[in-house]
């Protein structure tokens, strides 16, 4: 199968390999400690792990599509507001 079409570089890479070993862990941290009980957070929702890792992930692709709709800077900046939003989301969500 050709993918030619598809611009890999190494940075595409390197973030659906962040993506595969985040929900590994995710599931690892699930067989380890079975349940993860929700919490209710800042937004009045019950929300699990897996709820707050979805969160961060969706969250992350929004911050990066607004920071190349609206600055022509480098994703450095936005990589780290998705980092520093998705510690808040585990931590307040």
């Amino acid at each position: 199968m050709d993918l030619s079409w598809m611009a890999w570089t190494w940075q595409t890479a390197a973030f659906f390999i962040f993506i595969g070993l985040a929900i590994l862990a995710m599931g690892l941290w699930e067989k380890i400690e079975p349940g993860g009980a929700p919490r209710h957070g800042v937004l009045g929702l019950d929300t699990t792990r897996g709820d707050r890792l979805f969160i961060s992930l969706l969250g992350s692709a929004y911050i990066h599509l607004g920071w190349l709709a609206f600055t022509g800077a480098p994703l450095w900046g936005a990589t780290i507001i998705s980092v520093v939003f998705a510690l808040a989301v585990f931590r307040w969500v």
